[in-house]
């Protein structure tokens, strides 16, 4: 299946691929704005803000994609910035093309591990969102090998869960995983019109992302 999904965008024109991302279950219209709060254990909570931009980029894979600004700080201070690229095929589904990211200490740049571009050193798009997320369906979300190889499986349409922004009902819920990390395993919560709202750490990590509060773009 991962394979299947992976090669559509081999065979496909660029096109084919638009920045205008208007999947239920997860919109990126320009300007939306999501506010999380993740906590952990013995960690300093994070406040970790999500921001469709208005800007586009041309990747090394030929694809024009949606910029995507997520900034997460603790007390204030940056701890990691990233900008994330999305774009949506002529079916819906919505595809991560890369990231990059910079992770800070003491207010000062240290890593960008965890960088990555499809059409780069081998990597190739996943898929973050399907067109139709049928329960029982697995798919990759990011494909570079050796670096990121992340994956979910769908597990439900009808979860329900409550969180500072309020109580949803029939969510979407999805069972994330990462082969390159065995004991990790996540589960995610997408409201329909909203996307995101839950990230629960189930092993390898025990850290919590729940939504406090969305704005949407006005395009």
């Amino acid at each position: 299946m991962f394979a299947a999904l992976v090669s559509t965008l081999a065979v496909a024109a660029a096109p084919g691929f638009s920045t205008h991302i208007d999947n239920p279950f997860w919109p990126m219209k320009p300007g939306t704005r999501w506010v999380y709060r993740e906590t952990a254990p013995g960690a300093v909570p994070q406040r970790i803000v999500v921001t469709v931009t208005h800007r586009t980029k041309r990747i090394a894979s030929g694809v024009v994609v949606r910029v995507v600004h997520d900034r997460a700080t603790e007390h204030g201070r940056l701890v990691e910035d990233t900008f994330d690229y999305y774009a949506q095929d002529g079916k819906g589904n919505i595809w991560y093309m890369g990231e990059d990211t910079t992770e800070y200490e003491h207010g000062k740049p240290v890593s960008k591990a965890g960088s990555w571009e499809a059409g780069v050193d081998g990597a190739k798009p996943g898929i973050v969102m399907l067109a139709h997320p049928r329960v029982g369906r697995r798919y990759r979300e990011e494909n570079y090998p050796g670096h990121a190889l992340d994956g979910a499986k769908v597990m439900s349409r009808s979860e329900q869960a409550e969180v500072p922004y309020g109580h949803f009902k029939h969510l979407l819920f999805t069972k994330n995983f990462n082969p390159l990390e065995p004991k990790a395993l996540e589960y995610k919560f997408y409201a329909r019109g909203i996307g995101p709202v839950l990230e629960v750490g189930i092993s390898g990590d025990d850290d919590r992302s729940d939504l406090l509060r969305v704005r949407r773009g006005k395009g």
